[in-house]
């Protein structure tokens, strides 16, 4: 039977171009293609918050929002998978992100497979996506992948990824994460419960 599931980047990023919404970009196509590669067909979105920002910032309500950013939620909260990043800002992620998903549905993101990822200007800030992101997902009772992605601005050459350390870091967190996207798909819990 043919499967589609539908896989969506979010960059908390608010500038671009963004090493941001090239890391999690990148995160989402290697997703992408380890699914296809299993005969999963996939759709991708890339929500960049820095172009759509301004739809949510004025508003207090959801029914205040705008069809673009409704648009953004609706799509955030049907994904199959989710990846979540954010330049670390003030020692956390932007408020930006966080007024986005502020809006978020509180019982919509669970169990949804939820990699989390981040970039900073060095290494010292690795640990939020432990200390910022994790709680976050954790108050959504998503299911927060294994491996988080970080990144510092080293890892970068004119807004590519140019580091072979963080290429290796990028594809142990999808081929650790791969088994528990599949596990979460309709056709899998079926032969689960099925065999149960």
């Amino acid at each position: 039977m043919s499967r589609s599931v539908s896989l969506v980047a979010v960059s908390g990023s608010l500038h671009s171009p963004s090493k941001t919404t090239v890391l999690v970009g990148e995160i989402l196509a290697e997703f992408a293609e380890g699914l296809r590669a299993g005969g999963i067909d996939v759709e991708t979105h890339l929500i960049e918050l820095g172009g759509i920002g301004r739809d949510f910032s004025g508003a207090l309500r959801r029914d205040e929002l705008s069809p673009p950013a409704e648009d953004a939620l609706r799509r955030i909260e049907s994904a199959t998978l989710l990846i979540v990043g954010s330049p670390v800002y003030r020692a956390s992620f932007t408020g930006l992100f966080k007024h986005v998903f502020d809006f978020v549905g509180q019982y919509s993101l669970i169990d949804k497979p939820v990699l989390l990822a981040a970039t900073g200007g060095s290494d010292r800030h690795a640990l939020i996506i432990e200390h910022q992101f994790r709680p976050l997902f954790s108050f959504f009772q998503a299911l927060t992948l294994p491996i988080g992605v970080y990144a510092s601005d080293a890892d970068f050459v004119d807004y590519r990824i140019a580091s072979k350390s963080l290429r290796g870091r990028l594809e142990q967190a999808v081929s650790r994460g791969l088994p528990v996207v599949r596990g979460t798909l309709p056709d899998a819990v079926s032969a689960y419960v099925a065999t149960w």
